[in-house]
């Protein structure tokens, strides 16, 4: 841009000469030929302007949807919500349920160049390590897992799910009428099991007498089993259901068919039931992506381990509004939270 102005303020001074000159002035043949604007001379000083720096590129593979309102979208509304603050560009491969396609997916982004691989899913860890070997200059991240297999370019991250999950336990037992309260899991395993751990230590410190039952599907995104495994919690008298997972889908769509009271976790699930959702412990991945991306502008691509909790505000109790929780309930779960995080509330780590 600079060297285009001084060619166009040269040509003018050039044309400007010829003009006198067809005027035909001894007087002005004879005058000292005219200095250059000053303006051209500084134009050709000025340094040159520092080129933008790119955006940083995050590649995301997933076993479900980006709007699963679960796991997969706890994921995708952080990643978004990193984006506000920082300079990123996003690209997601969702509902990749089989392991060898989110391999190829999560090659392809290593091969295209991008900064920060996130592997959302444990069961993506067997083919990530043979990935970060093959590709050494790019970060990668694996959730939810402590594991980074000793590899300098792997992040592992998870989550003290159980923290939410007994939170929720706490106001479970105290909606329950039939003190039977059902619960829908999935694999037993990562922060499903954790999660359903709590639920339950939370639910019994709260009232002794409750009964929590617990049914693994033994599948993450089987939406009939789940609603299968809600129709029995219901016809053994449960009047409050939890669960996780993506498959949550079909046991909260009996939660709404019969009007019982459901607590979620991942993400806030008060879009599967208005009047049935009571509280929904969320996800905030924000706050080990952000220390992620620092990291790996500081030239550190891995080789640690990031948890949220609600100490670190990785965790967060969002509550329904149109359920019309009992105030007191509320003021419970409030001081249930507060105790996990100053430490006076030990949640058992499961086993």
């Amino acid at each position: 841009m600079k060297a285009s102005k001084s060619r166009a303020i040269a040509s003018a001074a050039a044309a400007f000469a010829l003009v006198a000159s067809a005027c035909g002035s001894d007087d002005a043949a004879d005058e000292p030929a005219a200095e250059p604007p000053a303006e051209t001379e500084a134009a050709t000083d000025e340094p040159a302007a520092e080129p933008a720096a790119e955006p940083m590129k995050v590649g995301i593979v997933a076993p479900s949807a980006e709007n699963d309102l679960a796991w997969s979208q706890s994921m995708f509304d952080s990643v978004n919500r990193v984006g506000e603050g920082r300079d990123i560009e996003v690209a997601i491969s969702g509902g990749l349920f089989v392991v060898e396609d989110a391999a190829a997916a999560l090659r392809g982004y290593a091969e295209d160049g991008f900064d920060l691989v996130i592997a959302h899913g444990t069961q993506f860890g067997g083919p990530l390590q043979e990935i970060a070997d093959d590709f050494p200059e790019v970060a990668f991240a694996l959730g939810t897992s402590t594991d980074f297999f000793g590899k300098d370019n792997i992040f592992a991250y998870s989550v003290d799910a159980g923290q939410g999950g007994y939170v929720n336990g706490v106001m479970a037992a105290q909606l329950t009428a039939s003190n039977v309260i059902g619960v829908v899991g999935p694999v037993p395993a990562g922060d499903a099991k954790l999660y359903i751990d709590g639920f339950v230590a939370g639910a019994e410190a709260q009232n002794p007498d409750a009964e929590v039952n617990v049914n693994y599907i033994d599948s993450f995104g089987d939406v009939q089993l789940a609603s299968e495994a809600a129709k029995a919690h219901v016809a053994n008298g449960a009047d409050v259901l939890t669960g996780t997972a993506q498959m949550v889908v079909g046991a909260t769509g009996v939660a709404a068919e019969e009007g019982i009271p459901w607590f979620g976790t991942q993400s806030n699930q008060t879009d599967l039931g208005s009047d049935i959702v009571v509280s929904s412990q969320v996800y905030h991945w924000e706050i080990v992506l952000e220390q992620m991306l620092d990291k790996i502008n500081a030239g550190t691509l891995g080789g640690e381990a990031f948890v949220i909790s609600f100490e670190n505000m990785g965790l967060e109790m969002e509550y329904n509004d149109g359920f019309g929780l009992d105030a007191d309930v509320r003021a419970s779960a409030d001081a249930t939270v507060a105790g996990i995080s100053d430490g006076t509330i030990e949640v058992p780590a499961g086993e």
